[in-house]
């Protein structure tokens, strides 16, 4: 606690002088002598402090007076010590952005009512590579009131030959977990903290991922706003729409301890996921309903845009003077990509792979039997056709004098699908899956009579037929044993995808598009231009999705036949923008020492993620390294994955499929994914990254998710945590693209081609 008397024995950091600060004081618009105490009631969110550069950094704070519902006015100090007796005198030059200079060390600033009375101020004129403390103060009717203290530092020099520490992180989901990795994480030494996304998440008790407990729940005031959901199993949620419900996520989530300490101790940088605004989410356009209703909502997207735009401390590349305008048209109404530079060795580039992103390749409401690439297309573009590829017929209005299309035609308002079969009323021909039609048909004459029944389409005709690709080839599959099978869904669109077919049906689309599907054009070229201009050792690129291909062969696990094939488990990341990540990959590699750090997946990884295109036989592909960090609390990979199993039309059903599931690091590590070095699904943690003028070292820490059951917060339970925490450490050299791994302290250098390791 920091009394008044204090304050009269503080001296200036200025040219020179000793002045007598000010905090509180008549002079300076204070109601009187006043006792500054800190009170959390004011400030409910504490401080945080964000995007350091060489000459400055963005402190922020929220004030909250229950008596006071306009505009509010408080003041800023900033400090070379935690005692702040050496303050820095601060001038205006604008109402939120401050530079070092005049007589006076404090800094008005106003908390707007119109963004949740959240303050921003961006402090210029700094020196670069130096700690520094603040605080906010406040006057009320009974005297002055402080924020806790906060501790930022800013960035080296850009000429400094100076090692640099920091961690990454993502995934924090406060839904009936703690931040025991947080409490972990603010006793490391660090520069600064990266966050990779998904700082809150939007729904308030979604039971294919979230599990909220009386402690550790959501609930929003505006619950008419909010979006409802009454899920087949599990009690009703929520979630976010409205501006009130995205700004009660940030108010509660960065109400926990843990989080306010991090935020206390350390800058962060960061850009959003998709759960900042909706899961699985592209654009303005979220994937609740998969393809049963509309859900582009671009004033949902400006909401939470607005509200992370309040409580994130970031310098945004608009201007010091930016200011979020909800009438702005979207997306131009924010860009968050933007790059930092840490002395001569870390160059930061930080990208928005959610904004500018086209929709996933395969709809979620695909019609399964939509013949998407003939025979000919397929040819003409590989050596041979894919091998899951499927038999269809190329016009079903005429084949069998169109029995067949009648057939589909009266099934569809019993199974649910669509009586056009995937396309567009009245257009012809219509080429369908032969797969698709013998499955239906074999349905529907479970409840015929034997001489009513239409026959299959023999193999003794499919055999000269054309093959192609299906939505069914991609694992668009529909269990049709259900009363009511749901042809609109994630899988086989967004979750396990075929591997084979998709690779092909991926480079078709690729090549007939701009290839700038996941970042915009105007992103994508700034981004590639950053990278190649950039003189840093290394360049650290900011990646929301994981590079490293994730493929699974299931083949020993399944006995469904259909499903003896190789998958991708996700296509909403990279694996479903195969083309453009080669590209970029190709392109980084010939620069050299461009190192991926990547969180999202809610598991750890580390490998050299490299362009792999259908057919290719190239042994030594372009490469770079990539290091993924696990959630800091949210659900782990593989219980994720065991869920979406659980969902699975065909794969809940099959005899042996915890197989796969229960021992997914296994299953990811091997001959499938020959350039993925390390897999750990089943826990929660956070990643630290040593940069210097030889090495990027990442050492992963990692925590059972049952630690996240109970608070660990306090000095008290140090000991228990760490005592959770198991570590292992990986890292690349400049002038590499290889990955080591450190085994009992020797530094052991893995072979993506053997997927062993060497000394």
């Amino acid at each position: 606690m920091m009394r008044r008397r204090d304050f009269l024995r503080a001296t200036l950091v200025t040219a020179g002088s000793v002045v007598v600060p000010t905090a509180c004081t008549e002079q300076e618009g204070g109601t009187g002598a006043c006792d500054v105490h800190e009170d959390d009631a004011f400030f409910p969110q504490s401080v945080a402090s964000g995007d350091p550069r060489p000459d400055s950094v963005v402190l922020w704070t929220r004030l909250v007076d229950s008596d006071q519902k306009t505009d509010l006015s408080l003041a800023l100090v900033v400090a070379l010590d935690e005692a702040f007796t050496q303050l820095v005198t601060l001038k205006a030059t604008s109402s939120n952005v401050a530079i070092v200079g005049s007589n006076s060390t404090r800094f008005p600033v106003t908390a707007r009512a119109e963004f949740d009375h959240c303050v921003k101020v961006k402090v210029s004129g700094l020196s670069p590579g130096t700690t520094y403390y603040y605080r906010f103060y406040y006057t009320t009717g009974d005297g002055c009131v402080s924020s806790r203290v906060g501790r930022t530092r800013t960035a080296p020099a850009p000429e400094a030959d100076a090692a640099v520490r920091f961690a990454f992180v993502s995934c924090q989901d406060y839904v009936g977990r703690y931040y025991n990795a947080y409490a972990a994480l603010a006793r490391q030494q660090l520069d600064f903290v990266v966050h990779l996304g998904d700082y809150v998440y939007e729904t308030t008790g979604d039971p294919s991922f979230q599990a909220p407990s009386e402690e550790r729940k959501i609930t929003f005031s505006d619950v008419n706003g909010a979006i409802a959901f009454e899920p087949a199993q599990g009690a009703p949620y929520h979630a976010a729409k409205s501006l009130s419900n995205y700004r009660e996520l940030y108010r509660t989530y960065r109400s926990d301890r843990a989080l306010q300490r991090v935020h206390e101790l350390f800058p962060m940088i960061a850009v959003w996921g998709d759960h900042e605004f909706s899961g699985d989410c592209h654009g303005a356009t979220a994937t609740y309903f998969n393809d049963r209703q509309p859900e582009t909502d671009e004033e949902r997207r400006k909401a939470a845009n607005q509200a992370w735009f309040e409580y994130m401390p970031v310098d945004y590349p608009a201007g010091d003077d930016f200011l979020y305008d909800n009438t702005a048209t979207y997306p131009e109404d924010i860009t968050i990509y933007r790059d930092f530079t840490f002395g001569k060795h870390v160059h930061l580039v930080m990208t928005d792979l959610r904004t500018y992103r086209a929709d996933h390749l395969i709809p979620e409401g695909a019609f399964p039997g939509k013949v998407i690439a003939n025979e000919t297309e397929l040819t003409q573009r590989f050596t041979e056709v894919p091998e899951h590829a499927g038999r269809y017929i190329e016009d079903i209005d005429m084949f069998q004098e169109g029995r067949y299309a009648r057939e589909l035609e009266e099934a569809a308002p019993v199974f649910g699908f669509d009586p056009n079969l995937g396309y567009p009323q009245g257009e012809r021909p219509r080429v369908i899956s032969a797969t698709f039609i013998n499955a239906i048909v074999a349905k529907r004459n479970e409840q015929r009579e034997e001489g009513e029944r239409l026959p299959l389409i023999e193999e003794s005709v499919l055999a000269f037929k054309e093959r192609g690709i299906a939505y069914i080839d991609l694992g668009k599959y529909v269990d049709l044993s259900l009363e009511k099978p749901d042809f609109y869904s994630a899988y086989g669109s967004r979750y396990f995808v075929v591997k084979d077919t998709f690779d092909a049906a991926s480079l078709l689309a690729f090549e007939n598009t701009e290839g700038a599907e996941v970042m915009g054009e105007a992103q994508l070229a700034w981004f590639k231009d950053t990278i190649k201009e950039s003189k840093s050792t290394w360049k650290v690129w900011g990646n929301e999705h994981c590079l490293s291909q994730l493929a699974i062969d299931p083949t020993d696990s399944v006995d469904e036949e259909l499903l003896k094939r190789r998958f991708y488990l996700s296509c909403d990341g990279w694996d479903g923008f195969r083309e453009q990540r080669n590209a970029l990959i190709r392109e980084f590699a010939g620069i050299g020492n461009v190192v991926a750090i990547t969180g999202d997946l809610h598991g750890f990884l580390a490998g050299t993620p490299a362009v792999d295109s259908p057919g290719s036989t190239d042994e030594s592909p372009a490469k770079i390294v990539e290091f993924v960090g696990a959630a800091i609390s949210s659900a782990t990979f593989q219980s994720r994955l065991q869920r979406q199993v659980e969902g699975h039309p065909l794969l809940k059903n099959a005899m042996s499929v915890k197989n796969f599931t229960g021992g997914i690091d296994t299953k990811l590590v091997g001959a499938i994914n020959p350039y993925l070095a390390f897999s750990n699904a089943t826990s929660n943690g956070f990643c630290i990254a040593e940069a210097n003028a030889e090495e990027f070292v990442v050492s992963m820490h990692m925590l059972p998710p049952d630690a996240l059951a109970k608070p660990l917060y306090e000095d008290a339970d140090a000991a228990t945590l760490d005592s959770q925490i198991t570590i292992e450490r990986f890292k690349t050299n400049a002038g590499e693209s290889e990955l080591y791994q450190d085994e009992g302290g020797t530094w052991k250098k893995w072979t993506p081609n053997t997927a062993s390791q060497d000394g």
